[in-house]
Formats: C-alpha cells, sequence, structure tokens
C-alpha cells in the first residue's frame, strides 16, 4: 500500500541532522536542531481553484527541499519518519 497526498500536499523524508558543526564539533543528540530540509516522495494532484479547475504542482518527486521549522505534519509510515506539508509551507526547491 502507497501513500497519495490529496490536493495541494507533499509527502517529504527529512533528511538527517548534522552530527558536526562547520568547525568540526560533533553534536550530541540534545543539541542537534530539527532538520529543514527533505525529500519529496509523493506529490498530490495540485490545488483546485473557486472554478474547479486544478492547478499542477510546482514540486514533483525527488526534489530537494526546504521547508519551516514548524510546518506540516508528522507521520510514522513503514516505520520511516515522514511529513505531509502543503505545497506553500515548502520555502525552496535545492538544486
Amino acid at each position: 500500500m502507497a501513500i497519495r497526498p490529496l490536493d495541494d500536499r507533499v509527502v517529504v523524508k527529512p533528511l538527517e541532522a548534522e552530527e558536526k558543526t562547520a568547525g568540526g564539533i560533533l553534536l550530541p543528540d540534545s543539541a542537534k536542531e530539527k532538520p529543514q530540509r527533505a525529500t519529496v516522495m509523493a506529490v498530490g494532484e495540485g490545488r483546485l481553484t473557486d472554478k474547479g479547475e486544478r492547478i499542477a504542482p510546482a514540486l514533483k518527486v525527488g526534489d530537494h527541499v526546504l521547508y519551516g521549522k514548524y510546518s506540516g505534519t508528522e507521520i510514522k509510515w513503514n516505520g520511516e519518519e515522514l511529513k505531509i506539508l502543503r505545497e506553500s509551507e515548502v520555502l525552496a526547491v535545492l538544486d
């Protein structure tokens, strides 16, 4: 069974938090920041307008994105930690 987001929602898999600072200091688990980078795992069909037309999503599966620190809903799916976000909660696509 696969997960399929509805409307303008996307399912992302957060990337692991950094284990070292830029200076090379190892961070304990309590000092690590929540990751704000993720890989898009699934994309919905797009937003529905007031006229009933679908606007295609700008994101696609495999994109690496940045999202807000407290955005989305955290879920556990098949043993993986995932987040469901609205496309508008995604701040940027990383190249």
